[in-house]
């Protein structure tokens, strides 16, 4: 087990937690970071129900979840993480059930606290040009880097992608004729996502003259290389999103994350319809799209302020 699992865990319940991490894993799929995500939520639980006296997994009740939950809350955690380890407990259940290693689901009836979600920030059309004309003009100056970093901001706005998933793309992944990214998000849920001429040039550009004087013996099949040739990190990704939304005068300070919201925020604004954005996000709600109707809406709330007489 992942280093985020307590040491005070029963016997029991660290057998199954064991169990829990090969079916995250091997059967669903899911990233390191997602993995060491659940487990660090189930071992809380684990070391919560063997102090209350619950050594085992398959006696978990109701009242033992909420109990968990209410100590959290007194230690001061944020109703979003609240929220999150609700879940986390809910699919944990679900899957002790399926797997008959309960005999119930405890948590069939949790009710996830509600999280408060605060509207994310997006870069306006006119900040995005800026950002864009910004790293242009250093091209010259700084070469193979200053054509990836271009190419890498382009794609993301372009496309809404996950910064996992930019830096997981090979150059297959691109279908630079019919402009297309073949990315694998979460859960490694394939999805095609088109992209625009703008970020198409980029592209071209930077694999013709970029790429190669990057790439070394190691470099393989990734589209994004770092300093020593390799695939690229999302460390260096969000450093160069830092780095060049710097050279943008009034720009909020945004990381990859900030350009996704921003290319789903300028969709919706620009007409596209929810369900379009959901499938080019790779959202598995529609509830997790909507949040952006909220921004759309919030900055014509902003407009009319400003613009009508009698606003």
């Amino acid at each position: 087990m992942t280093s985020e699992t307590p040491d005070d865990l029963t016997e029991a319940w660290s057998a199954v937690l064991g169990a829990y991490e090969h079916h995250l894993t091997a059967e669903r799929d899911l990233s390191q970071h997602s993995v060491r995500a659940y487990l660090a939520d189930i071992g809380s639980l684990g070391s919560h129900a063997a102090r209350v006296g619950v050594a085992d997994p398959a006696d978990l009740t109701i009242r033992v979840l909420r109990s968990w939950l209410a100590h959290l809350k007194t230690m001061g955690k944020a109703r979003t993480t609240l929220a999150r380890r609700s879940t986390s407990a809910r699919v944990f259940t679900t899957w002790l059930a399926r797997t008959g290693r309960a005999s119930t689901d405890a948590g069939a009836l949790l009710v996830s606290p509600k999280a408060h979600r605060e509207l994310p920030v997006a870069l306006s059309q006119t900040e995005v040009r800026a950002l864009i004309d910004a790293t242009t003009e250093t091209l010259v100056d700084d070469g193979a880097r200053g054509l990836r970093d271009l190419a890498v901001l382009e794609l993301l706005y372009a496309t809404g992608i996950r910064v996992g998933e930019l830096v997981g793309l090979d150059v297959d992944d691109l279908d630079r004729e019919r402009r297309v990214v073949r990315v694998f998000g979460k859960g490694r849920k394939e999805r095609s996502v088109p992209f625009g001429l703008p970020a198409s040039d980029a592209l071209e550009l930077y694999l013709a003259s970029g790429r190669p004087q990057m790439m070394v013996a190691s470099s393989g099949a990734a589209v994004f290389l770092g300093a020593r040739g390799g695939r690229i990190d999302q460390r260096a990704v969000r450093r160069i999103v830092h780095e060049r939304l710097a050279a943008v005068d009034g720009a909020p300070d945004l990381g990859p994350h900030g350009l996704r919201h921003t290319a789903a925020t300028h969709l919706l604004e620009g007409g596209a319809d929810l369900r379009s954005v959901q499938e080019i996000l790779g959202h598995a709600s529609l509830g997790t799209t909507q949040i952006y109707t909220h921004v759309s809406n919030e900055r014509l709330r902003k407009a009319f302020t400003q613009a009508h007489p009698r606003a």
